[in-house]
């Protein structure tokens, strides 16, 4: 043939278990095209020992009589380019028109320099513990294990029969402990012949199918093809993680590989893969082994003379993720580009919207805001709204299953808060098995060893959102850094990716004014944070005039009055004009409720004042990569909850990022007066505030406005209407 490649070293790289008929029958063509004989093919196909009858290459070969279109040596070349064969320089001379052969970014070891690696089977040896040490690194005590011991024949081979799948493996290990070695004592005796199997993956003790095992946890790599120290020398160089190497007792090793799949489609996925990096770097694989129920030897028993024996157990890497991780870091995974033309008339459907007009299921959205902003409010109050099936910020979310990753609060805290705003929402708690909350408070990792041990728990979950709050908690690398928020950034990409849900997050605001800043860069750090997510949420401040200040207080006290005309049926009495003028309210009051009861409202009055001084007013804006941007949202944050200024009284309040420079340098300043009797203001709207989680302590008022507890002490002492005893803190 052209060029002086060898067909039958590329055969190497072929494994015709992989292949269909017609993919065999082209190899022969192919072979005999070339000049090669029907051993050559004959050869080649014993690797398949199910499949391979004794003279039928031979037979096939003779029909083979050549046609206008022949199939040439470029169907092998093709065939072993796939599988990791590389072309060398003295391969060929490559002409004009020659294609150059594509890098394999999969092949990350070369089979033919990989130097076997050997191992002995001792003539002393514990049956016993050799099982034992198996069924501890497989299973836990209480899961039930599939195993065999007898077979039939059919064809002239001895087939294992269903076997027993009737105990744990705890029972096992308990009764192996006292069986004397007499393993079949407690198994059943096999038939030394034939030996013994086990099935590396837990049931649930009423069968032995796919849909009988409850954890996808191993997959089973054999090969029978190759020498057995060749087999070794390729698992090691591959770095698979396996959790236990068995030696069959005959032609190949098994290798139990850690496989931890969510579900059945991802055990399919992940053994797909498995599989594909093996064959790629000449570790031909039995394919009939792909199914999670299946059979491997059993360690500790005999079969024609032969120890199936345990090698080892926890070599390789710790786990698929991170050898799946490692492998594409040292290759290219990447998917490869698709013509429009292809797809213009099937185009995949779009994801449905988690958040209707902001955020659709499996995207990444980020709120970003300053201190005080309630950004974990909100966040709760979305969690509760995904759960019931309700509005957020006027918006409809979609119903199902959340996550809530308490980075911040002590477990109480953050209980009580999610019970806080489901009350001040007015929301029916019918849907609470919907809302799952992860307290890492103190336990938390960085976000590159959170994601993955995020997804283990979540992936059985059907989580339409998972909720991190706040992101400062799990960054890693320099904030400030670009490449590295870049690199932080994919661990939401993954966590999307791998559970098919949406990842929403808060971060905060940059120190320093945001006047003049867009909404997109305001967020601390690098500015990924803003582009990376689908959906920006922004909250920043609004100036309250001293106009709106009066029309709130005048509202309240208006509110306040209506309350005790009503309960003291005498609000049928005043005119709806005077009931929206506080001074008229007020006036009407005192003239139709007694004098103790007057005194009464006044000091309710003080309380909603109080209360309404709390209140801050913010606007959220929107950057969205899915959805037309949408006007500007106008709310108060009335402590827990955030309400939509539906009357629109927020609409023309100006923000700081609107407030030019002379105008912040040169405001009015305060007196030394105004600035106490804002001081104590301030710490009155706080203990009003925290008292409605019971009773108040300085870290609650703290907390609440975000200074040192040492600052509340000493406002509090200002103040002088406060008592302080032991950190509890209450009212004279």
């Amino acid at each position: 043939m052209e060029n002086n490649i060898d067909l039958i070293e590329l055969l190497e790289y072929i494994n015709p278990t992989n292949l269909d008929y017609q993919e065999w029958v082209n190899i022969g063509m192919a072979l005999k095209y070339e000049g090669y004989t029907a051993s050559d093919w004959d050869n080649w196909s014993r690797r398949d020992s199910r499949r391979y009858h004794d003279g039928e290459c031979a037979e096939k070969w003779r029909t083979f009589a050549g046609s206008g279109t022949p199939v040439t040596a470029g169907t092998i070349v093709k065939m072993a380019q796939e599988n990791g064969y590389k072309f060398h320089k003295a391969d060929k001379a490559f002409g004009w028109d020659d294609e150059i052969g594509v890098k394999d970014d999969f092949v990350i070891i070369d089979k033919d320099w990989v130097e076997p690696s050997g191992f002995e089977i001792p003539n002393d040896w514990d049956p016993v513990n050799q099982l034992i040490t198996y069924l501890e690194t497989l299973f836990d005590a209480s899961e039930n294990v599939g195993y065999v011991t007898r077979s039939w024949m059919r064809g002239g081979k001895r087939l294992p029969s269903k076997g027993c799948w009737d105990r744990t493996a705890g029972q096992l290990i308990q009764e192996l402990a006292k069986c004397n070695n007499d393993i079949g004592s407690v198994l059943g005796d096999y038939d030394e012949a034939t030996g013994a199997w086990i099935r590396f993956n837990p049931l649930d003790g009423k069968g032995i199918k796919n849909i009988n095992v409850t954890d996808f946890r191993y997959a089973l790599v054999e090969s029978d093809t190759m020498e057995l120290e060749k087999q070794k020398a390729l698992m090691e160089e591959l770095e698979l993680p396996i959790a236990c190497l068995v030696y069959s007792g005959g032609k190949s090793l098994h290798a139990i590989v850690k496989i931890d799949a969510y579900n059945y489609n991802d055990y399919r996925e992940k053994v797909d893969y498995l599989y594909k990096i093996c064959e790629k770097n000449g570790l031909f694989i039995d394919k009939q082994n792909k199914n999670p129920s299946r059979l491997s030897r059993m360690p500790g028993v005999t079969r024609n003379g032969e120890k199936q024996y345990l090698l080892a157990t926890d070599i390789g890497k710790s786990n698929f993720a991170e050898w799946k991780e490692w492998i594409e870091s040292i290759s290219d995974d990447m998917p490869d580009p698709e013509s429009l033309a292809d797809i213009w008339d099937n185009i995949p459907e779009l994801s449905p919207a988690l958040i209707e007009g902001v955020l659709r299921q499996g995207h990444k959205m980020l709120i970003a805001g300053p201190s005080k902003a309630g950004k974990s409010y909100a966040l709760i109050e979305m969690c509760i709204a995904i759960a019931e099936g309700e509005q957020w910020l006027g918006k409809q979310c979609a119903q199902g299953k959340v996550m809530y990753v308490n980075l911040e609060l002590d477990k109480a805290s953050c209980f009580h808060r999610f019970k806080d705003v489901y009350t001040a929402l007015g929301i029916k708690a019918d849907n609470l098995k919907n809302i799952d909350i992860w307290n890492l408070r103190g336990k938390s990792v960085p976000m590159d060893k959170l994601a993955p041990r995020l997804i283990r728990r979540a992936s059985k979950k059907d989580y339409i959102a998972i909720v991190i709050d706040p992101i400062y908690k799990v960054i890693t690398g320099d904030e400030n850094s670009a490449d590295q928020m870049a690199k932080f950034c994919n661990q939401f990409d993954k966590v999307c990716t791998e559970l098919g849900c949406a990842v929403i997050y808060c971060h905060h605001h940059s120190k320093g004014a945001q006047g003049g800043k867009r909404s997109m860069d305001r967020a601390s750090g690098s500015g990924v944070f803003a582009r990376d997510p689908d959906a920006l949420l922004d909250l920043i401040e609004l100036n309250m005039t001293d106009e709106l200040k009066q029309q709130e207080e005048n509202k309240v006290i208006c509110e306040v009055c209506k309350k005790w005309l009503a309960r003291h049926n005498k609000i049928e009495e005043v005119s709806q004009d005077d009931l929206c003028s506080s001074r008229a309210a007020l006036e009407a009051c005192r003239e139709l409720l007694k004098s103790n009861t007057y005194k009464l409202l006044l000091e309710d009055i003080d309380k909603a004042k109080i209360t309404q001084i709390s209140r801050t007013a913010w606007r959220i804006e929107g950057t969205l990569r899915e959805f037309p941007k949408f006007n500007p949202i106008n709310l108060w944050f009335d402590y827990p909850i955030h309400k939509i200024d539906d009357i629109g009284n927020l609409k023309d309040l100006s923000s700081d990022t609107e407030q030019t420079g002379w105008k912040k340098n040169f405001s009015k300043k305060k007196t030394s007066k105004e600035r106490k009797e804002e001081r104590k203001q301030n710490i009155e709207a706080a203990y009003e505030a925290c008292k409605i989680n019971g009773d108040v302590t300085i870290n609650d008022i703290a907390e609440y406005m975000g200074v040192t507890e040492k600052t509340v002490r000493n406002r509090l002492k200002e103040h002088g209407d406060f008592w302080i005893d032991e950190g509890n803190v209450g009212k004279k």
